[in-house]
This record gives C-alpha cells, structure tokens and sequence, in this order.
C-alpha cells in the first residue's frame, strides 16, 4: 500500500502528517452551475421567492461550507481560513457559483472551494424546489489553486 497518502502501511485511512510543511499562501477557486427554469429564476432574480433571498443565502451556506468542510470530508485537515468569497450569477438558464478560499498553512484549500460550491448550489436547490424540480446541478470542478509544493494548476 505504499505511496498513497492517506493508507498507512497496513492499509488503514489515516491523515496526512503536514507538521513539517511550511505555511504558505494558498489559494484555490472552484465552481459549479444549477440549471433552474425560467420562472424560477426569473423568482429568484426578483426576489420573490417565499424562502427569502435565495442568492444571499446561498452565499452565506458556501461560507460556512467551507469553514466546516474538515467536518464533512473525511481526512480533511481543519484549516485556519483567511478569506472566503462566494459569488453567485444568474445567466441564461442556470445560476453559476464560484468560490475562492484563501489559507496561509501547510495545506491547500482545494476541497473548502469545492465544498463551497456545493453547499450554496444545494442551497439554491433548497429554496427553489417549490418552484421547480427540475432543477440540476451540475460541473462542479476546482478551476484553479496557487501555492504549495505541487504548486499552482489552471484547470483546462
């Protein structure tokens, strides 16, 4: 079992040990869509959905999110958060979410991005089922990460 990060010799999950890795800056932004139908989000950009603000709430839900993904993810390192911004836009069709997570520490914040994400796209599910069903969420992915030994990556 050698060579995976996160089995030990007997092939146990453990955590990664980072206490020799140097804090740095580091940076990782992610996003995802949800395809609602047009009176839905045309209830949604007026704000009139009986729930509330669906694009504040979701906002403040990937926030959170990323604050807790230690607490969702199994072998994630709790991580000092500096910065998280989620912004939510509607366009034609769909609502896209896009979260950017900063850490000065050992680690990267790949997945808080990715949880982010998730958590404001499920949000709008939430709000919105009422008014459609249909809704789908779909490509969440990491788009980009900075700092750290692997250093940084663009997604294609």
């Amino acid at each position: 079992m050698s060579g995976l990060t996160h089995l030990d010799a007997s092939g146990a999950a453990r955590m990664v040990d980072i206490s020799a890795k140097p804090a740095t800056r580091r940076e990782a932004v992610a996003e995802g869509v949800i395809h609602v139908g047009p009176e839905a989000l045309a209830a949604i950009a007026a704000q009139a959905v009986k729930k509330g603000d669906v694009l504040a709430t979701a906002r403040i839900a990937g926030i959170m999110a990323a604050k807790r993904t230690a607490d969702l993810i199994p072998l994630c390192h709790p991580l000092p958060i500096d910065a998280v911004a989620v912004d939510l836009a509607i366009e034609t069709g769909l609502i896209r979410a896009t979260a950017t997570v900063v850490t000065t520490h050992g680690t990267g914040v790949e997945m808080e991005a990715l949880t982010a994400v998730s958590a404001a796209l499920l949000t709008v599910y939430d709000m919105a089922k009422a008014l459609d069903r249909t809704m789908r969420i779909d490509g969440i992915r990491l788009l980009r990460k900075r700092g750290g030994r692997s250093g940084d990556f663009t997604a294609p």
